[in-house]
C-alpha cells in the first residue's frame, strides 16, 4: 500500500494554516485567504508558494469567469487537491464494521461492510486490515485510517471502555497500524461525527454548534470557538442521567424517564414490546404511530416531547447557532418533527432566537466517514491530539 502521510509534516506553522484555512473553506481567493489569516500578500504569497510546488495546492478558474473573458494577470482561487491521496474510515458497531474511502475534504467514493464474527481485540484488528487491503486495490493512494467506537477512547489510540464490545484497555490503533503499515487514529464515534460535521458539514464556519445524536444510544457534542469539546464522559451513559420526566419509564438501559429511557431506539421498542407483546423494528413502530395506532403512537408521542424538551434545554444552556439531530433515529421528526418545535417553543422565552434546527439521518457509512476525518486532521495537523 502507497502512503503520502509524510507530504504534509515538515510544513511549518505558517504554511499548515493556510492549507487547513484552504481546506476546510476553499476555494478562496488569496485576497479573502490574506484577510482570514491577516497576512499581508507578501507573506501570503510566500506561504503558499511551497504548497502549490507541492502539489497540495492549486490554481482553480473562478466560478462564471471565462478564462477568455479575463484580462491582464490573472487572480485565481486557490484550493485543495482533494484527489491528492485517500483516507479509510472505519465504524465498529457489535456486528458488523462499516468502511469508506475518501478524498482529502471527505467525499466519500467507496463504501465497503463486513460482518463482525468476534470481539476478540486481534481478530477485529485482522478484518480492519482485510478490509483495508480490499479498499487500497482501487484507492493505493491511502494516507491513514481513522476507526470510530461507541465508548471511552484514551489518547486516540486506545479504547478504555466500549459496552458494545465489552472491551477494556484496547490497544487498537496499534494492532491496526501494525498489521496495515498506516497511520491510525481512534476516537469515540460521536466524537468522530462532531468533528466531520465541524469542518465539512452542518458546523462548518460556526463559533458554537451541537450534534445530538439518536440511536443505540444518545450521543451529544459541543463546539465552541469552532473546535469541539472534548469531555472524560464521552458514550459513557450520556443521556441514561438526564433526567427529562422523573415519571417517565423505565427502561433497562436507563433511570426512570432519562433521555435514554424516553429516546433511544432500544428503549422505544422495548417499551412498545413490553405494553403489546409484539417485537417490531423501530421504522415499523414510527409507521404505526404515523397510522394512529394508540400504543405506538403513545410512545413515540412522549419520544417526541422529550426531545423537544432536550433540544430547548441544550439551546437555553450552551447557546448554538445550529443544533444537528443525526443518527439511525432521527426517523422520529419525519413523524413526530410538529410535537418537537412545539415542545422547544413552550420551553424557551417567547423571545428567544429560533435555533437553527438540521436533521441529518445517518448511517454507518456516514459514521464511517466521521472517522475518516479524523485521519484527516492527523494528516493536516501533524498530530493525533484533539
Amino acid at each position: 500500500m502507497t502512503t503520502v502521510a509524510a507530504s504534509w509534516l515538515p510544513l511549518s506553522a505558517g504554511e499548515r494554516s493556510v492549507a487547513i484555512e484552504v481546506l476546510v473553506n476553499g476555494p478562496l481567493s488569496r485576497t479573502e485567504l490574506a484577510r482570514r489569516l491577516r497576512l499581508s500578500a507578501g507573506s501570503l504569497t510566500r506561504l503558499t508558494k511551497p504548497l502549490i510546488e507541492s502539489g497540495l495546492l492549486e490554481e482553480v478558474a473562478e466560478a462564471g469567469t471565462p478564462a477568455e473573458g479575463r484580462q491582464g494577470r490573472p487572480s485565481q482561487p486557490l484550493d485543495v487537491v482533494a484527489e491528492a491521496c485517500s483516507f479509510l474510515g472505519f465504524k465498529v458497531t457489535d456486528d458488523m464494521v462499516y468502511g469508506v474511502v475518501t478524498t482529502l475534504r471527505s467525499d466519500v467514493v467507496a463504501r465497503h461492510h463486513r460482518p463482525l464474527t468476534s470481539h476478540d481485540p486481534a481478530e477485529v484488528a485482522d478484518l480492519l486490515a482485510e478490509m483495508t487491503a480490499e479498499l487500497a486495490r482501487e484507492h493505493p493512494h491511502l494516507a491513514g485510517i481513522g476507526i470510530g467506537v461507541g465508548g471511552l477512547v484514551e489518547g486516540r489510540a486506545v479504547v478504555g471502555e466500549s459496552p458494545f464490545l465489552h472491551w477494556r484497555d484496547v490497544p487498537l490503533a496499534a494492532l491496526v497500524q501494525e498489521r496495515t503499515g498506516l497511520p491510525v487514529v481512534v476516537e469515540n464515534d460521536v466524537a468522530a461525527l462532531v468533528e466531520a460535521e465541524t469542518w465539512f458539514g452542518a458546523g462548518r464556519g460556526l463559533d458554537r454548534f451541537v450534534v445530538l445524536t439518536i440511536g443505540a444510544g444518545i450521543g451529544y457534542g459541543l463546539v465552541l470557538g469552532g473546535k469541539r469539546v472534548p469531555c472524560v464522559e464521552e458514550n459513557r451513559g450520556f443521556g441514561r442521567h438526564w433526567i427529562i420526566n422523573p415519571n417517565g419509564p423505565l427502561t433497562p438501559d436507563g433511570e426512570r424517564g432519562s433521555a435514554v429511557s424516553l429516546l433511544a431506539i432500544p428503549s422505544i421498542r422495548y417499551q412498545v414490546r413490553a405494553a403489546t407483546g409484539r417485537d417490531r423494528t423501530y421504522e415499523e413502530i414510527l409507521a404505526a404511530a404515523s397510522a394512529g395506532e394508540p400504543m405506538p403512537a403513545r410512545v413515540v408521542d412522549e419520544a417526541a416531547r422529550a426531545l423537544g424538551t432536550l433540544v430547548a434545554q441544550i439551546a437555553n444552556f450552551a447557546m448554538p447557532q445550529k443544533i444537528l439531530l443525526a443518527g439511525e433515529g432521527v426517523g422520529l421528526m419525519d413523524v413526530a418533527g410538529n410535537t418537537v418545535r412545539e415542545t422547544i417553543t413552550a420551553q424557551r422565552h417567547p423571545l428567544a432566537a429560533p435555533v437553527p434546527l438540521e436533521t441529518k439521518v445517518s448511517d454507518f457509512h456516514d459514521w464511517a466517514r466521521g472517522a475518516a476525518v479524523l485521519a484527516i486532521q492527523v494528516l493536516v495537523l501533524g498530530t493525533a491530539e484533539a
